[in-house]
């Protein structure tokens, strides 16, 4: 007989029975009834009760055990009778008599349980994650993780892709967040960076020939944690493709994404539906649609601009926005018309909490418009108004004036806020878009100058004739976002390939050629011995588990994840090194000063 186990914890039943069998793991659960001790031994693949009388040799050892020691147990195999089956276990129509116990492991006083699913607080979780890790929702959080990749490297070896590794040392970027920057200590003074991705990398391989590449690629990023962003450290499904059209990276990458939700989407028993369908919306129409280059499609609230409306309007305050430039923007309420005046100025109040002015209503009580704006809009042009909006008797609607950036943040919240009110967002779907013709370049008003508003190595639509004819913000790029339930779960472009192309589009944001040269020299030094036309995008594979997982932050789709300040509170990261080791890399540490 093996030292350590014959089965795991999840595999005997009752073609078992009279088996002598030996288990081991951790002591999950005891519960001491008299005359007989239960205890649930776990291991990574499930539970199997374990019982001995008080008579029983192994009574004395089961009994003084804390929860979570580690043991060994020997014993016979036997049926439980009907009334005591556990059809939640896969184990639960048998029960081990225990006759042996070998302590491997004893357990001190935990500083969290890890029977039950109490919520506990972060700080407790992340440092002693290896104890959080035991619990039977995280435990499942992680092993979904391992099967999503799983799932996704098969697909994309299918798809015709080839996995290789990009380099976890390189140089700093210009662009994007901070980098994380390792010193060197054969060349003093100098630094490498960890990849913010492997951007130029996976360009490079198009370059040097090779035709689909792709890799679950560690992604490193100096920046503020969110929700669906962790500090430090994150992996996406990087991929590109030579040759290509946009077409043909979304017929690619729809199949593995598509696969690997519907493959998943009755995880624990869920019963989540997957629209098979992935909508192109053009950024243009998002923005006005949803108020976000993000939607989620779950929520059919649509926006509408009812600028026009107001011009000339005797409601004088949206009259003033929309002569003065600004926008009026409405957000349908369906079947609000029995809300009261408290609600609606609830909806008010909650606009000036995120910093708005307001947020207007006309409220439909009983089919009649009534409140401030239609009082003063008029009868004729409400009733209007309301008709073009194609709202039902029920049907109320709030409005979001304004700059139009000002006035887009406002709708797209209240629309979000009234999809959650209202129950409208179906929370057992998986709805997907592209958001397309993203515009290459912005209006930057602090340095009042022509920027990239995205990503600069996108191929312009229309190409040179484009950035050499076209007013520079009417310019749209090669670019898209994958999104899923309102969660981005990546960016990507048909590249620039044409240095002459890249030098002029750089050019136009005020970017010489040597600037160029000089901040990404490996990629155009590249292209000019001759690059293929490419394309590909990069999904973030936290967030993927986070949606499939249907949990409301990475940290718990993460094995071993920093805080919101970026610390690892396990291994005491970061943490202060030596002087020897600073004498090395040539650095000194210089306090930053003290405030007051």
């Amino acid at each position: 007989m093996h030292d350590y186990r014959t089965h795991n914890c999840s595999e005997l039943r009752k073609s078992d029975v009279g088996d002598t069998v030996r288990l081991s793991g951790w002591v999950h659960r005891k519960r001491d009834h008299g005359d007989l001790v239960f205890v649930d031994l776990r291991d990574n693949f499930g539970i199997t009760q374990v019982v001995t009388e008080v008579s029983g040799p192994a009574f004395e050892t089961l009994e003084s055990l804390r929860s979570e020691s580690v043991i060994t147990v020997t014993g016979e195999v036997v049926a439980r009778t009907d009334d005591l089956v556990n059809p939640k276990l896969d184990t639960g129509e048998i029960e081990v008599i225990a006759t042996h116990v070998e302590v491997q492991s004893a357990a001190e006083e935990l500083p969290m349980p890890v029977f039950g699913e109490a919520d506990y607080p972060e700080d407790i979780r992340l440092r002693y994650r290896y104890l959080d890790l035991r619990r039977e929702s995280m435990h499942a959080n992680i092993l979904l993780r391992s099967e999503v990749i799983s799932s996704i490297r098969k697909r994309m070896i299918d798809q015709g892709f080839t996995e290789f590794q990009t380099p976890i040392l390189t140089a700093s970027s210009p662009e994007g967040a901070r980098d994380y920057l390792v010193p060197s200590r054969v060349h003093p003074g100098k630094f490498y960076a960890l990849p913010q991705a492997p951007q130029m990398f996976k360009q490079l391989i198009m370059v040097a020939g090779f035709d689909r590449y792709f890799q679950i690629a560690p992604c490193f990023r100096d920046e503020d944690a969110r929700a669906d962003r962790s500090p430090g450290e994150f992996y996406q499904l990087d991929f590109e493709m030579s040759f290509v059209t946009q077409d043909d990276v979304f017929d690619a990458i729809e199949p593995v994404l598509r696969g690997v939700f519907e493959e998943f989407a009755d995880w624990q028993g869920k019963g989540r539906t997957v629209d098979p369908d992935f909508v192109r919306i053009p950024f243009a129409e998002a923005m006005l649609k949803y108020g976000s280059d993000k939607p989620d499609l779950r929520n059919p609230i649509e926006i509408s601009d009812v600028s026009e409306h107001f011009k000339g309007s005797d409601f004088g305050l949206f009259a003033k926005i929309v002569e003065g430039g600004g926008v009026v923007r409405a957000i349908p309420a369906p079947n609000t018309g029995d809300k009261g005046r408290r609600w609606f100025d609830a909806m008010n109040e909650w606009a000036r909490g995120e910093g708005f002015a307001g947020l207007g209503y006309i409220n439909r009580k009983e089919g009649a418009p009534s409140g401030p704006i239609a009082n003063n809009h008029g009868e004729e042009k409400t009733a209007k108004l309301l008709a073009e909006l194609g709202l039902g008797d029920a049907d109320s609607v709030f409005f979001a004036a304004g700059k139009e950036a000002e006035a887009i943040r406002l709708a797209g919240g209240a629309r979000t806020r009234l999809g959650q009110e209202l129950g409208l967002i179906d929370e057992n779907a998986f709805k997907f878009c592209w958001i397309v013709d993203f515009p290459m370049y912005e209006y930057d008003e602090e340095q009042k100058k022509i920027d990239f508003s995205h990503n600069p190595f996108s191929m312009p639509q229309g190409g040179m004739e484009a950035l050499e004819t076209k007013d520079p913000l009417d310019i749209l790029a090669w670019q898209y976002d994958i999104v899923c339930n309102g969660v981005e779960l990546s960016s990507g472009a048909i590249r620039n390939h044409r240095p002459d192309i890249m030098y002029k589009a750089f050019e136009i944001a005020g970017y010489s050629q040597a600037d160029v040269d000089e901040n990404f020299s490996g990629m155009i030094n590249a292209f000019k011995y001759g690059a293929p036309p490419h394309g590909g995008s990069a999904p973030g594979i936290d967030r993927i588990v986070m949606l499939l997982a249907g949990e409301p932050n990475l940290r718990e789709v993460v094995l071993f994840p920093m805080n919101q300040r970026a610390e690892d509170l396990m291994m005491g990261a970061p943490s202060e090194v030596s002087l020897k080791q600073l004498r090395e890399l040539n650095i000194r540490v210089v306090e930053p000063p003290k405030e007051g």
